[in-house]
């Protein structure tokens, strides 16, 4: 198999090697240049807007404004698909997740969409010997064609590049409501199994108990398992952030003395907004902004665990979202008391106007990545199996064309992507970035079309106009009779995607159209 060749192979070492002296200097210089552990947080829906150090001013992150003021923060990041599901395969793989035919949510009885002969990030760092764990959500799957909920859940994180999985198997807002630890749910009783009911209940079963909230914490899904009582009774929603907080800190601790890998999947800030019961009220936002307190307190947790254990100068940490903010109950009554969930970008969750994809990015690396600068260069969740690969020496094989090595744009240097392919929750949306220009071969934002109060899920333009965006296609939060078929949007010039330029750049437009079906084409027929 022929391998890339990789011109960065291991930098931040070869950059401390070459300054190394002797004596205690010497001693200190070995230890500065050993391989770097990687921690990479990925909040669930934590849009573009939702951190003070992106201009937010109802809801404040000082723990996450630290990593960014001590690191580099990225204004053009995005996710290569603005739902949850697809989202987590791209990172994982280095792959577009229509390759997988992944659009949306995976339900509670799919398999593993992950190839276990793939190569992911996690089994890039085993690669180099790499204590690899996954915390949090997982929302990936389990087992081999239908998952019946038996034990063990296999094959699943444990198969695909981590030694240790604990965590919540779907999302926090749908059953079942259980912890998964490796390939067994926390509690299991063998005598007392899950069971799934359906939609329908056609066995005329209880479903089990789990905690419920008010509306204005949002939708939390009715429970469609029975059995598991035990397993129930452990799972705690306004817990769950302490539990994969104090699961963080001590699988820190456990391995602290070789290179570590820890994909950190936090269920804050996604629906049902549960923060633990020190955070409420703590905010200027509601329960949302209240969730997003508990998230910044979670990474300092994490930040202080490395610098108790010494390990703070040779880790790698990276912050992002898998996707933009939603405009659910509780997102709308944030919106209301003057928090803007995506700052001014157009759109949401599920959509491909940016407010679905562009996220929060920032990475620390002391004596690296350098402190306190900001870039605009275009980089993506995608872009990290071949990052990561980069930055521990490695190549990966040709066979993989999507993701880019975007390491020296991490440390300060040119080397962002020129094009991205984006995708929405439905199709005909699928959109592409190239330079400056955002090309949508549809009208819309291909994501959410509620509208009303009683919706759960609002998007497109009646939530564009909700929050006061403005967009030339859009007049009292609907679609112009005479909007163009496309859109075509200067990112450059025009982030917040006001004006359709659809007619002016009619061969933009033509060569835009061209590419994405060429990169389509060539995506979905590997």
């Amino acid at each position: 198999m022929i391998l890339k060749t990789n011109t960065l192979l291991f930098l931040g070492a070869l950059i401390m090697l070459t300054s190394c002296g002797s004596g205690d200097q010497q001693s200190s210089e070995e230890e500065k240049s050993a391989p770097p552990n990687v921690i990479l947080i990925y909040a669930d829906d934590l849009g573009y807007g939702d951190l003070s150090c992106q201009g937010a001013t109802k809801v404040h992150t000082p723990n996450i404004d630290k990593l960014a003021a001590e690191g580099r923060r990225f204004t053009d990041a995005h996710s290569v698909s603005a739902v949850c599901t697809p989202s987590r395969y791209a990172l994982l793989t280095g792959e577009y997740p229509i390759r997988a035919d992944s659009w949306g949510p995976l339900s509670p009885l799919s398999n593993l969409i992950i190839d276990t002969t793939t190569t992911t990030v996690g089994k890039v760092f085993q690669n180099k010997g790499y204590a690899t764990a996954c915390l949090g959500k997982w929302h990936l799957g389990f087992g081999n064609g239908q998952n019946d909920w038996q034990m063990p859940l296999a094959p699943g994180p444990n198969e695909v590049g981590f030694d240790y999985y604990w965590g919540v198997p779907l999302v926090n807002s749908g059953s079942p409501f259980v912890y998964v630890e490796n390939k067994t749910v926390v509690g299991h009783d063998p005598d007392d199994p899950l069971v799934y009911l359906g939609r329908d209940n056609e066995q005329n079963l209880t479903p089990s108990p789990t905690p419920t909230f008010p509306k204005e914490a949002s939708v939390k899904s009715p429970n469609r398992f029975a059995g598991a009582l035990k397993a129930h009774q452990i799972y705690d929603d306004e817990k769950t952030g302490t539990y994969l907080t104090q699961k963080a800190v001590s699988w820190i601790g456990e391995h602290k003395e070789d290179p570590f890998f820890l994909y950190f999947a936090t269920t804050n800030i996604h629906h049902p907004f549960t923060p633990a019961p020190q955070f409420k009220g703590t905010s200027q936002a509601g329960l949302y902004g209240d969730y997003i307190h508990e998230l910044d307190w979670m990474v300092g947790e994490i930040m202080q665990s490395l610098e108790e254990h010494g390990l703070a100068e040779n880790t790698m940490v990276i912050f992002t979202s898998d996707n933009g903010g939603m405009l659910n109950l509780g997102g709308r009554i944030a919106v209301e008391q003057g928090h803007k969930i995506n700052g001014d970008l157009l759109g949401f969750k599920f959509g491909v106007w940016e407010g679905g994809h562009r996220v929060p990015f920032i990475v620390k690396w002391p004596g690296q990545v350098p402190s306190g600068t900001v870039s605009d260069q275009l980089i993506s969740n995608v872009d990290m199996l071949a990052t990561f690969a980069a930055l521990t020496g490695q190549g990966i094989s040709e066979d993989n064309k999507d993701s880019e090595n975007v390491l020296p744009a991490l440390l300060g240097e040119e080397g962002g992507r020129n094009e991205l392919v984006l995708a929405p929750r439905h199709s005909k949306n699928l959109s592409l970035r190239k330079g400056k220009w955002m090309y949508i071969p549809s009208q819309g934002s291909g994501g959410f079309g509620g509208s009303k109060p009683e919706h759960h899920a609002w998007g497109g333009y009646p939530a564009a106009a909700f929050v006061g965006s403005q967009n030339s296609d859009m007049e009292n939060g609907k679609r112009k009779a005479d909007a163009p078929p496309a859109q075509l949007y200067d990112m450059a010039n025009d982030p917040n995607q006001t004006q359709n330029v659809y007619h002016e750049y009619p061969e933009v437009v033509t060569a835009m159209d061209t590419r994405l079906v060429e990169l389509k084409k060539s995506i979905t027929e590997k």
